[in-house]
């Protein structure tokens, strides 16, 4: 399972130009799911991304959690973060997991996250979405399960 996260001040996703959710200062997650993920590789990543330590603290160091601030999360589906860039010039998805097997695991993170104490937001499954933000630092990491062990 892999994970875009960005520090925000603002995001919010849109659907045929009607913004289906939005949060004020938190994350924005762009969530892949791939071949072989599992309920216990969401439930990992959904607690990495709750606890990291990337906003700031009374000192300007980065040591405070999105549960700490009491942050939003927004949670938008991407499969093309499962994208094989390895040969040619056209992104291959075949990494990616089927779309019934996505989604359930997507749920699930949300889920997840939501059992955590945050506030989630989510975007729509396989559905053609504008993604807007205000990104805050700006801050950007990958987070890759299969990389945690």
């Amino acid at each position: 399972m892999k994970a875009l996260i960005q520090r925000v001040a603002k995001a919010s996703v849109s659907v045929d130009r009607e913004k289906i959710a939005e949060i004020d200062g938190g994350l924005l997650v762009l969530l892949g799911v791939v071949k072989g993920d599992t309920r216990a590789k969401a439930e990992l990543l959904s607690k990495k991304c709750v606890e990291l330590r990337i906003f700031e603290d009374d000192a300007g160091k980065m040591n405070r959690s999105l549960a700490d601030i009491d942050g939003g999360m927004l949670i938008v589906s991407q499969f093309t973060l499962a994208a094989n860039c390895r040969k040619g010039r056209r992104p291959s998805f075949d990494d990616a997991a089927p779309p019934g097997v996505a989604e359930a695991l997507y749920e699930e993170f949300c889920r997840l996250c939501m059992e955590k104490g945050i506030h989630v937001e989510t975007g729509r499954f396989a559905a053609f979405m504008k993604v807007e933000l205000i990104n805050d630092g700006p801050v950007t990491i990958m987070l890759d399960t299969h990389l945690f062990t």
